[in-house]
């Protein structure tokens, strides 16, 4: 596990920039395509400004999403919707909306759950479990990571690759998440975080090492890389 220390929010996206762009081409080399799962939150927006800044062929990226919400797309909770607005919609980069792989809106969550195991069973080799080749993950005020929150049960899923979450204790309840077999199965996961506020949490993951969902990202056989500036790093040492 890596902590890169950087000075600055623009400096967390520069350097996830370069991570992102150096797993891609390998990527592309080795399979002629490029799995990315993304979370919400402000790497939305980290994104929007990095990927400007990258080279690579982003006509072979395939982009499914660690978790979702299930609203409607125009609804603001929607992680898709946020995407389709700030990176699709704009043509910042050349990403099409057909290479986000979405989730099926409409159904229960168990539905949309199992539906979205079967697209990623479409697209990820596996071995035997899905194999993403990064995974872009969000760190919560209280320490979630995907929809996989502290205390809650599915914090022990084992059998489903994707599970339907209908208590989240963060509105809106009801969402499908990624679980930690896949999660942990990943090439690399990546960890971008920025802020004072978040100093405590990279505290308590890093230094305590408490048992939070976040402490859980340990892959199996792949890079975890945690990329913080220094306000967001200030409790480290």
């Amino acid at each position: 596990m890596g902590v890169t220390v950087v000075e600055n929010k623009n400096e967390v996206i520069v350097a996830l920039s370069k991570l992102i762009e150096a797993t891609a081409t390998e990527s592309i080399e080795r399979n002629g395509l490029f799995n990315i799962g993304v979370s919400g939150g402000s790497l939305v927006s980290f994104l929007a400004t990095g990927l400007t800044k990258i080279s690579t062929d982003f006509s072979k990226w395939k982009i499914f999403f660690c978790d979702e919400r299930l609203v409607p797309v125009a609804d603001p909770d929607s992680t898709f919707g946020v995407y389709k607005k700030q990176l699709i919609d704009t043509e910042a980069v050349s990403l099409k909306e057909d290479q986000f792989v979405t989730v099926k809106q409409g159904v229960s969550a168990a539905e949309a759950a199992e539906e979205y195991a079967a697209k990623i069973k479409k697209y990820i080799p596996l071995s035997p479990l899905p194999r993403f080749d990064l995974l872009l993950l969000g760190m919560g005020p209280d320490g979630h990571t995907c929809s996989l929150f502290p205390g809650h049960a599915l914090l022990n899923e084992t059998a489903k690759w994707v599970a339907p979450i209908t208590d989240s204790p963060k509105p809106p309840p009801s969402r499908i998440t990624l679980t930690f077999p896949v999660i942990n199965a990943a090439r690399v996961c990546a960890f971008a975080v920025s802020g004072k506020e978040k100093a405590e949490m990279i505290k308590r993951i890093h230094v305590d090492k408490e048992d939070l969902p976040a402490t859980r990202v340990q892959p199996t056989s792949g890079n975890l890389q945690w990329i913080v500036d220094k306000d967001a790093g200030a409790l480290l040492n």
